[in-house]
């Protein structure tokens, strides 16, 4: 019933901004209240590509289960661009044969069998950024499709949109995911162009804050950024980060080979700290020791999974040495001592970074080496390795 209400004040609110959408912004939608905490899965994309079917995606499934990912909280399993095949006579999407010739109603009962989430991809324009079919003109038919699939994610990306916008596109198809009849948690990919963190709380469950991603600690390879680049882009975002709406920095490069150990602990800490969604971009079927020790590394994800949902604010930055902090829930903060240079050296927090009085006893542990390293007044320091992060939780 509660989703019945929700669809219909969706639809009735789109019905009566229709007309104003061109000029003014529409009401807000409901509140879905999905992703209270940031979402945690795996994505085909960014090791994968194009190159997905059904069986590599129910191999992902079974890997989440088989490696500790899914007692860890990852929970969705996210089909990328290409999957989609061609419209059938009623124009309802259908997925590529050759591909899923199972259908995307089997898959999807079959990663819920695991007791997992099926997450799937589309896109606001007339195609997608691999060429198959948008979702333009068809958000309330695509939908429904997806419900009907056991779709419980979608990532809406932001290529073929020509003078679209962007707010009205992601809109739209927020409230056919309202009016579906299916709890859909809504991922807006629009790269950050128009802000979409100043209106994607009042739409969808994340927004993507840059372009992509790619496997390097920094530079920037044509619309795509490296690590550090990515993170310099999310310093001014943490207001608008909270329960249910998340800045999103694209997913994890973790484990696809691009960076050493040292740079894949720091580019996950730095996400928990950000509170963004953590969702897995590696090949989870065949990880290291290394790997594994990452993403399923409890008290980071515990980090992230705050209920507070507060985003980390840099602190403190000198030169390459940067802290970064957020507060938990009960008073604690959670502190990532940032080296981005060349070699090691030693940072420092002050608890003054931390609004806490100098003469505050606390206690501290290294979420990595997993000890608890004291009591502390006035601050901790600690040596951080080059390119590496040390993080620590910090409690009065």
């Amino acid at each position: 019933m509660k989703r019945l209400v929700s669809a219909l004040a969706a639809a009735s609110l789109l019905a009566s901004a229709a007309p104003a959408l061109a000029d003014d912004p529409p009401p807000p939608l409901p509140d879905n209240g999905l992703a209270r905490t940031p979402p945690m899965g795996w994505n085909s994309w960014n090791k994968f590509g194009c190159d997905v079917d059904e069986t590599l995606i129910r191999r992902m499934a079974d890997a989440m289960v088989a490696s500790g990912m899914k007692d860890a909280g990852y929970e969705y399993v996210v089909i990328d661009d290409c999957w989609h095949g061609e419209r059938d006579v009623r124009g309802d999407i259908q997925p590529d044969p050759k591909r899923f010739p199972s259908g995307m109603k089997a898959l999807g009962d079959y990663i819920h069998s695991r007791g997992l989430k099926f997450g799937i991809y589309s896109d606001a324009g007339l195609k997608t950024c691999a060429g198959r079919p948008g979702s333009r003109g068809y958000e309330y038919q695509d939908a429904r499709q997806y419900a009907a699939w056991g779709v419980d994610y979608l990532k809406y990306d932001w290529c073929m949109a020509g003078t679209q916008d962007a707010p009205s596109s992601y809109y739209i198809m927020s409230a056919a995911l309202q009016a579906s009849g299916r709890d859909i948690v809504f991922s807006i990919c629009e790269w950050g162009n128009s802000k979409p963190w100043t209106w994607g709380p009042q739409i969808g469950n994340l927004w993507r804050t840059t372009g992509d991603i790619y496997d390097a600690w920094e530079g920037v390879k044509g619309y795509s950024l490296g690590v550090m680049n990515i993170l310099d882009r999310q310093v001014e975002l943490h207001p608008f980060a909270r329960p249910g709406h998340w800045n999103d920095p694209d997913m994890l490069e973790v484990g696809n080979g691009g960076m050493t150990t040292e740079e894949y602990r720091a580019h996950f800490s730095l996400w928990a700290m950000l509170a963004a969604p953590l969702i897995a971009g590696n090949d989870i079927g065949h990880m290291d020791a290394d790997t594994k020790a990452i993403l399923t590394n409890k008290e980071v994800v515990a980090i992230d999974q705050d209920p507070l949902g507060a985003q980390a604010r840099r602190v403190s930055k000198q030169g390459d040495l940067e802290v970064w902090a957020r507060p938990l829930k009960g008073g604690s903060r959670a502190v990532a001592l940032l080296n981005r240079g060349q070699a090691p050296a030693t940072i420092r927090v002050d608890w003054a970074m931390l609004d806490y009085p100098d003469a505050l006893p606390a206690k501290v542990r290294d979420l990595w080496t997993g000890k608890d390293l004291g009591v502390r007044k006035g601050g901790h320091a600690a040596q951080v390795a080059a390119h590496g992060v040390v993080m620590l939780k910090v409690a009065p």
